[in-house]
């Protein structure tokens, strides 16, 4: 099936067709493959060659160790000396000079120095670990079995071997005394006991470890032949970009991508190389990727314009150095993901622009031929199950990955999803994996259980606290706290809002929920619903901080807003929480209050999901006010209409209160460092942080 060039979608394949795809159409050398025609290797330093992958196995060139070396320091000795050595009845041995030098064949060594046995009978050598045994000697004594007697001490006892002590050159000899008996090479490392020259100490594709580098040293190898390390260049494309940290005029974004994508190639083993950004022109993009397949780039990648857009002009810039083998795969996010092939053989990829769906497509189609070019199976993730503790929606015929967050409460796994925008790059930062929903499935309810390929040791997870519910910025606070401990945790969040944070606590989803919700009837907050809702569990309200709520509006308040009743007026936008959401009913409240319809609220039915995602709108002009808390309105430079100051605590199952990793976090929010953070934020009342009430 050839690509349509018009740009429109007529077919995606399954994305392990589409990669097979590209598998079966280059050069055999990115399947792991050896080229006929070119050597894979280079030769790198011994001691530089950690994480390299062999390309040819490793043989020794010397034994290890090369000589018979003593195992311990004591004294080198001619084991038939030692054999009728007892407490009752001691052998005396004469001390004699070692000649280090000499090498002979009754040790085993090189043809050299003969030593007659007769001569050495009856004597010892001094010898520390690590010395040649002398010629002739063929065990080593312990230092704390030899009883050291001085010179001249030989006058009777157990004495074998010959009637003259040699001399040493300084008068008479010095002996020893040994009450145990030594079998043949006791305490003696033999030639080659570690390894053996010519001996395979590693096979072709094994990747050096640090540890790797000693047995390679050691055996005489300084250098090692390893595979050598493809090179991806990068060309980011699209009019929009600004380099980072540069003052962004409207229509602008900052080029960051081609920096997550060179991270990643250089996690995965290879060489990145980046082109500087270029404009949504076809021929400059298609002059960048022939100059990169002239200048010897084993992967050309281009990052955005795969889509179908007017000025997307990836696909024709692949069909241009030759051929386009899928344009678009049936998956979300990374629809777009082109997958290319050059004349001769060299993979060239066209990688959506969006952030979230540029790291899935690269994990599934770049990384893979990465590691093939090394000869190495790509790694496989850890895996673990999980509770979903809220339903997912997902559409017939794309294969959906769905990032999560991760915890473990109580002896259960549970994973909530984050946001599914492909743009929304904090759902990078903040998952812990990836679920994936099937072409066949339309999603999963609530509480099914679900297998997450893990981003994160599952160990790391495990001690996280899980809150679910409303966002509030003293909890990064508090993760931030936990985080430079003696022993690191985290919290792992999710925001639905204070009713969903109490749904999850009651079905065991939770260890807390961070709730706000004011009772229209009694006006006291939080209590009335965790009876409604949890009767029948017993939990604490732990009072996390007092905070002041009110209407978030643009710097200097354009639209003169004073209160709640001005954003009934027509020439008035808002934007809301979601359902369920305590600030969402408090909006509620102050409109019934007033006799206002929701319907009358330009905005009403557009959701947000934390404060700061309400001030974001503000500032950016889609929204002419919003409701949320005075800390999030500073953070972004925001004029602020105080309404009230609401209880923010974290509602804790009984169970979970005394233990960690809750009973940590309530160590870290009573702590001194707590207060002078939040304080800082602006717009808390923190008198009543700690306080308990148990419902």
């Amino acid at each position: 099936m050839e690509p349509k060039r018009d740009g429109v979608y007529l077919h995606l394949d399954p994305w392990r067709e589409a990669l097979d795809k590209l598998l079966c159409n280059i050069d055999g050398r990115y399947r792991g493959e050896r080229s006929p025609t070119e050597d894979m290797g280079e030769t790198v330093p011994t001691r530089k060659a950690v994480g390299r992958v062999l390309d040819r196995p490793a043989f020794a060139l010397i034994s290890s160790p090369h000589y018979n070396a003593a195992a311990m320091d004591g004294i080198a000795v001619v084991a038939e000396d030692t054999y009728t050595a007892s407490e009752t009845n001691p052998v005396i041995l004469r001390a004699r000079a070692a000649n280090r030098g000499a090498a002979t064949e009754l040790d085993g060594g090189h043809a050299g120095e003969r030593t007659s046995i007769s001569s050495i009978r009856g004597t010892c050598v001094w010898v520390d670990t690590g010395d040649p045994i002398p010629p002739g000697y063929d065990a080593v004594i312990m230092t704390e079995d030899v009883n050291p007697l001085g010179k001249g001490r030989i006058a009777s006892g157990n004495e074998p071997g010959i009637s003259e002590a040699p001399d040493d050159g300084e008068g008479a000899a010095e002996a020893v005394e040994i009450i145990r008996p030594a079998h043949p090479w006791q305490h003696v490392r033999l030639i080659g006991e570690d390894i053996v020259e010519q001996e395979m100490i590693l096979p072709e594709g094994h990747v050096i470890l640090p540890t790797d580098v000693a047995a390679l040293l050691a055996a005489g190898l300084t250098e090692v032949h390893v595979r050598r390390k493809p090179v991806v260049h990068i060309i980011p494309t699209g009019t929009e970009l600004a380099p980072p940290g540069v003052a962004l005029a409207p229509g602008e974004i900052p080029e960051f991508n081609s920096s997550v994508l060179s991270a990643l190639v250089e996690e995965w083993g290879g060489v990145p190389t980046t082109n500087e950004a270029l404009p949504d022109d076809f021929d400059a993009i298609s002059a960048a990727v022939r100059g990169a397949l002239d200048n010897g780039a084993d992967i050309v990648v281009v990052n955005a314009g795969s889509s179908a857009g007017r000025e997307d002009f990836t696909p024709r810039v692949i069909q241009s150095v030759g051929r386009l083998l899928v344009r678009g795969a049936a998956i979300r996010p990374g629809k777009p993901v082109l997958l290319g092939v050059s004349r001769d053989g060299r993979p060239v990829l066209g990688l959506p622009g969006y952030p979230v769906s540029m790291v899935l497509t690269a994990d599934l189609f770049l990384k893979p031929i990465i590691y093939g070019f090394l000869g190495r199976p790509v790694p496989e993730r850890p895996r673990l199950r999980a509770y979903l503790t809220t339903r997912i929606v997902s559409s017939l015929g794309i294969e959906e990955f769905i990032r999560m967050r991760v915890g473990k409460v109580g002896e259960r796994y549970v994973a909530t999803p984050l946001g599914r925008g492909a743009g929304v790059t904090t759902g990078l930062l903040k998952s812990d994996g990836v679920t994936v929903i099937g072409a066949l499935v339309e999603g999963f309810e609530e509480g099914r259980e679900v297998e997450v390929q893990m981003w994160r040791p599952p160990e790391e997870v495990e001690k996280n606290a899980v809150i679910i519910g409303s966002h509030d910025l003293s909890l990064d606070v508090l993760h931030d706290i936990l985080r430079r401990s003696r022993d690191p945790m985290g919290i792992s969040s999710a925001h639905v809002g204070s009713t969903g944070g109490i749904t999850a606590v009651s079905k065991g989803y939770a260890h807390a929920a961070g709730v706000h919700l004011l009772d229209e009837t009694s006006g006291v907050y939080n209590i009335p619903y965790v009876k409604r809702y949890m009767p029948q569990k017993k939990a604490v309200l732990f009072r996390l901080a007092g905070r002041v709520q009110g209407i978030m509006v643009p710097r200097g308040n354009p639209k003169r807003i004073e209160g709640i009743a001005d954003l009934a007026r027509p020439d008035v936008t808002i934007v809301n929480r979601q359902r369920g959401a305590g600030t969402r009913i408090l909006l509620d409240y102050y409109l019934k209050r007033l006799g206002i319809p929701p319907d009358v609220v330009k905005g009403y039915g557009r959701e947000e999901h934390t404060h700061m995602a309400v001030a974001a709108a503000v500032k950016g002009g889609s929204a002419d006010a919003g409701l949320g808390i005075l800390a999030a309105a500073r953070a972004l430079g925001l004029d602020f209409i105080p309404l009230t100051v609401e209880a923010y605590d974290l509602l804790i199952p009984e169970e979970f209160f005394d233990k960690p990793p809750m009973s940590r976090v309530v160590e870290a929010a009573l702590s001194p460092e707590f207060k002078k953070a939040v304080e800082r934020l602006g717009g808390y009342d923190l008198s009543e942080t700690g306080k308990v009430e148990r419902v």
